[in-house]
This record gives structure tokens, C-alpha cells and sequence, in this order.
């Protein structure tokens, strides 16, 4: 009987839980959260985009203003909300908002949070283009960003957390220290690319707004719910291991006002264990684990394909 043979991406090597050494993050603790919030803009009438009723459902003025709802005015319900908690956040930024939205960007950057690579548009996805313009893509976006911040972002989202072959490749190349497209584990891990190492920082696809509610059709109450049993589970599997907690938000979803309750109810949840928490963003916790596990040496890898 012939076996099956799997394909293999060879990014990373299987690496269980309880055999990884144990560590801590600052100051002791052993659950790190991290808020990861999408800020998003989109092509009138073309190209993709989400839609509040019909997964499939064609690009419309209804759909395109549902989602600009989340520029206009979740976003601003978001961040006075972040502000009444004293809590940090990494947003996942399209390059194109600088231009669109400049008052989104001001704000951030008054709250000193992290801005994340995320494309140009979420109009559009990078798994469908070929090596050189992909390479385009991260380019034009990653230099955007750098003129309107003064520096390049340290990770990369890709819009719908796709990628293709050499997406790692390329965004190792382009200068890029950490990923979140890879949801994999609750801990940061090394990823082989041509050129050397990049890491992957936990991403959560579960604890996130826009598959629950939008693609799933979970109530607000349902995602409320699956926020505070992950963070107390975690809170509690944290005393064995070192784990990284990420709630994924995006305006136009957990920026109506009924939505934003449930979020609020959660955070009061977790900040009453907040002595507990390290609460931080995604780069801070890539440059923590590596400074405790440093690179490995340069792979050489030329990739085949991901999985």
C-alpha cells in the first residue's frame, strides 16, 4: 500500500508545549495581552470587502458605508475606550489610510501605539500575485508607512492573513522582524526564510471579531463570552507555560455601540486581574523572546510552497 505523502512548507520544525524551555515575560508574569485592532480602508464599489448580512455578496454603497462606519466613527469609540482602561494597542494599518484617514494615524501616534504593516487596501490580498509584485506591494506600503512614522514598522499582517511561497521571503528581505499570519501557537517561534530567520508572534483568528460575528453570525454576546473564557483559560494554563493572549478588533464590526458594551464588559473582566497580565503590544513582545531565544543562524532555505 503506498503511503501518503504530505507536503511540507520546512518553515518551521514541530516543536510541542512541554518541551520548550520555560521563561517568563517583564516583571515575572506569564500571560502577555495584546489588543490587535484593524484599521482598514477599502475601493469604492471594487475590488473585496466584507459584508454585515451576505458573506458573498457583491461590493455595494450599503456595504462599503458599513464599513467605513468603522473610520467615521467606531474607531473613535474604540480609542476612547483603550484610553479609559489605560491599555496599549497595535494597530494592523493600511498604507493608504495616511492619505485617507490622517486623523486615525494623529491619534495613534499620540497614543505612542504600535502601527503594523497591513498592506495598502484591504481591497485587495497579496496571494494572488506573483514574486515581483508582491514584492510591489510590501514595498509600496512599507515605504509609505516609513515616510508618514519616520521608520519602518517592525511586523506585517497581511491583509486577510494570506501569503503565498515566498511572502516570508520577501518580507524578511524587505526588513521585517516578525509575522502574525501564522496562527499556530500561543508563544512566539523562530520561521526559516531565505535569507534568515523571521519570527511569529501569536495572532489570534478565533478571539476575533470579524470571523465570529461577520463570517460566523455570532452575537456580540457569543464573542463576549469566547473573550473571557480564553483569557481566563489561558490565565490559568499560564502558570505551566508562557502564553500570549490576543483579542483581534476591527472598527467596523466591534465599533457599533452594542458590540463595543460587550468589549467593555470583557477588559473590565481581565484589568481586575490586571497585576496578573503583562499588557502590551505585539513588537514588544517579539523584541522580549528575543532577547531570551536569540535567531537561529541563517537557513538558506528556498522554499517550495506554504501549506
Amino acid at each position: 500500500m503506498a503511503l501518503v505523502k504530505l507536503r511540507r512548507h520546512d518553515r518551521y520544525d514541530y516543536d510541542p508545549l512541554p518541551e520548550r524551555p520555560v521563561f517568563s515575560w517583564p516583571g515575572d508574569k506569564r500571560l502577555a495581552v495584546c489588543i490587535c485592532n484593524n484599521i482598514e480602508v477599502f475601493s469604492f464599489l471594487d475590488g473585496l470587502g466584507s459584508d454585515s448580512a451576505t458573506l458573498t455578496a457583491p461590493q455595494t454603497t450599503r456595504n462599503y458605508a458599513w464599513r467605513d462606519y468603522g473610520n467615521r466613527v467606531g474607531q473613535w469609540y474604540l480609542f476612547d475606550l483603550l484610553d479609559e482602561f489605560g491599555l496599549p494597542a497595535a494597530h494592523n494599518f493600511n498604507s493608504l489610510l495616511f492619505e485617507t484617514c490622517p486623523q486615525i494615524a494623529a491619534r495613534i501616534l499620540a497614543r505612542g501605539d504600535e502601527f503594523v504593516g497591513h498592506g495598502r487596501t484591504n481591497a485587495e490580498r497579496q496571494d494572488v500575485l506573483g514574486e515581483e509584485e508582491e514584492r510591489r506591494l510590501i514595498e509600496e506600503a512599507t515605504a509609505q508607512m516609513a515616510a508618514h512614522l519616520g521608520r519602518k514598522p517592525a511586523g506585517w499582517l497581511g491583509p486577510y492573513l494570506t501569503q503565498t511561497p515566498v511572502t516570508l521571503d520577501l518580507l524578511k528581505e524587505a526588513g521585517y522582524e516578525y509575522v502574525l499570519d501564522w496562527p499556530a501557537d500561543d508563544q512566539p517561534f523562530w520561521m526559516r526564510t531565505r535569507s534568515g530567520p523571521i519570527l511569529s508572534v501569536p495572532y489570534s483568528i478565533e478571539i476575533n471579531d470579524s470571523p465570529a460575528m461577520v463570517f460566523r453570525q455570532q452575537g456580540a454576546a457569543d464573542f463576549e463570552r469566547m473573550m473571557i473564557d480564553q483569557f481566563d483559560e489561558m490565565l490559568l494554563q499560564s502558570a505551566k507555560w508562557p502564553l500570549v493572549y490576543t483579542i483581534v478588533l476591527h472598527p467596523f464590526v466591534i465599533g457599533q455601540p452594542f458590540r463595543l458594551r460587550a468589549l467593555r464588559r470583557a477588559l473590565q473582566h481581565m484589568m481586575a486581574r490586571r497585576d496578573r497580565l503583562w499588557i502590551t503590544t505585539p513588537a514588544r513582545v517579539a523584541e522580549h523572546f528575543r532577547a531570551l531565544r536569540p535567531a537561529p543562524g541563517r537557513s538558506g532555505l528556498a522554499a517550495e510552497g506554504g501549506d
